[in-house]
Formats: structure tokens, sequence, C-alpha cells
């Protein structure tokens, strides 16, 4: 059987920096308060002139340069994003337009903050199913465009930025799979509590529950993501969480029992960036060396939709 494995990651942020104390002189807050709450100290932000394809295609060329390979050489592209202003062309399509990926197939996969994990696993099963060779998968978001800069419970939170990966067909034969098997679902009553709605959309959330739905019913199914890839949370090098909150990424990664994992903690400089969040965070931690290649790593996403996807992969 044709496995699929992580060749190489790659990210990109916006060259503006809003500091707490930058958001102090816009609403009634202070950075002893959003640290407090939220842990956040810095976040990136894009101006009027970048839109989230432009975001998008810088992690992915970074992501292709770093594998080696041509735009050519890509045959689907799956972009995660939330902040998409247009219907169609999709981003999927934007971005291959300004790489110069000769007819992909391009799609886009909306599932908010665990976007990116539900598009790795697509393109794992696309790769498996010899639908693909070689998957470039993104997540892009621009939550600034989305975000009430007057309401302090929800402008304190969010960034923007993207992350990508190149993903390839391997030979399992040669060892652990590069991807493990996805666990995902979702709590389709509870939606309400994560919200990007309206005209013009804004992003909204009911905080304490999701809090409580993330630090009580996502460590076991965590867990369970590590039992599909033969692996316990003992065994992992690092976990990748959504970077929603600093106060959500500690408690669960706890409760997840990862004792002997690096812990991405990204969301303190670059705040929530929603689909971009865990290939932001993770392809820092390749690019800063905290993990080795072939190690097992744990990505987890979860929020909007009260969706949730999390596999093992291996570092690149």
């Amino acid at each position: 059987m044709i496995g699929s494995r992580i060749a190489a990651v790659g990210h990109y942020q916006p060259a503006k920096v809003l500091t707490n104390k930058d958001l102090a002189g816009m609403v009634d807050t202070s950075d002893e308060w959003i640290t407090t709450r939220v842990g956040i100290r810095t976040r990136h932000i894009a101006g009027p002139d970048e839109p989230v394809d432009e975001l998008a295609g810088h992690a992915a060329a970074k992501a292709l340069a770093t594998a080696g390979l041509a735009a050519a050489d890509i045959d689907l592209v799956v972009v995660a994003t939330s902040t998409a202003v247009d219907r169609s062309p999709n981003m999927a399509a934007r971005v291959a337009r300004r790489l110069g990926i000769p007819s992909p197939a391009a799609m886009d996969i909306n599932v908010v903050c665990a976007g990116f994990t539900h598009a790795l696993a697509t393109a794992d099963h696309a790769v498996r199913a010899g639908g693909a060779t070689r998957v470039l998968v993104i997540g892009a978001d621009k939550m600034s465009e989305v975000t009430d800069w007057t309401d302090r419970t929800t402008c304190v939170l969010v960034g923007d930025g993207a992350g990508a990966a190149v993903v390839e067909a391997a030979d399992p034969a040669a060892g652990a799979p590069g991807i493990g098997p996805v666990l995902w679902g979702s709590v389709p009553e509870m939606g309400h509590a994560v919200r990007i709605e309206g005209t013009p959309a804004r992003f909204a959330q009911e905080g304490q529950s999701v809090y409580r739905w993330a630090t009580t019913k996502l460590p076991p199914i965590a867990r369970a993501a590590c039992e599909r890839a033969g692996l316990t949370p003992a065994d992992l090098a690092a976990v990748v969480l959504h970077q929603a909150n600093l106060r959500i990424i500690e408690p669960l990664a706890e409760k997840i029992g990862a004792v002997n994992a690096v812990v991405a903690r990204d969301v303190v400089e670059s705040g929530n960036t929603s689909a971009a969040s865990i290939p932001l965070a993770f392809s820092k931690l390749v690019e800063r060396g905290e993990i080795s290649s072939g190690d097992p790593v744990l990505l987890f996403g979860f929020g909007g939709n009260l969706s949730y996807a999390g596999q093992v992969v291996r570092c690149p």
C-alpha cells in the first residue's frame, strides 16, 4: 500500500506586529489583563494590500523550496481557511496561480481552527488512494479582517499568518507511517460557541464554553489519536495544538499526558491565527531545531463548529 509523509514545511507572517501595549491604546485593556487571561503578548497583522492567498503563497513557496521541489511537481492544492472574501476562484486556485502550478486539483476546506488537520488528512487520503502524488497543504487566515477591534474579548486574541506542508507518497515499508490515521469529529449542536457570521462577517465566541469543552472533552480524543498511530502520549517528541489561548493549550497538553514532549506555545507571539496556527507553530519548531527528523509529533486542531481533528506525523 502507498503511504504518505510530510516532506517539508514552511510558514509566513506579515511584518506588522501589534503588541498588547498597542491594543491598550485602542480598547479598554492592558498587557496584564491580556497575558493573564490568554497568554498572548504580540500578534502579526496583515495590511489591506495583503490578501489571504498572498500569505498562503509565501508559506507554500517556502515549503516547496525546502522540499527541493518545483511548482510543476504539485498535483493537488488544499487550502484550509475561513476568511476567504470571495467565493470563486477559491483560495487554492489563487495560490496555484501565484505559484505557477500547472493544472492542479484545487480545493478549499473550511473547518475554521481545525482546518489544517482536516486538510492534512484529506491530502493523506488522496495520496493513499492514488489520486495525488504530491500535495501542497496550507492553513492560512486573515483573522484581523473579521474582527471587531472595539470588542476587547475577541480583538486581543487574533493574528494573521499562514503555514504549509508538502505531502508526498512514501513507502510504508521504509518505517513508521509519515502521517498517521486521523481521528476527527464535531459537536454540531454547539457550533454557536465559535462563529464568523454576518455582513460584514465578524468573529465571536463563547469563551467559557470553548474552554470547558477543550480542557475536558478533548484530552481522551487526542490520546486516542496517538493510539491509532500505535503510540502512547509518552512517545511523542512534540505536541502542536491549535494555538487558541495559552490557558487552554497548557492544561490540555498536560491532560493528554505527553510528558516528554515539546509543547508548541507560538500563541504567545502570534496570537490565534485559526487554520494557520498549527502549521505555523509546527514549522517554527522544525526551523529552530527543537524537534528532529523522524520524531513523532501530535497535531491536534479544534475550535469552530466545535470540530476537531488530530493525527501523529513524523517530523520532516
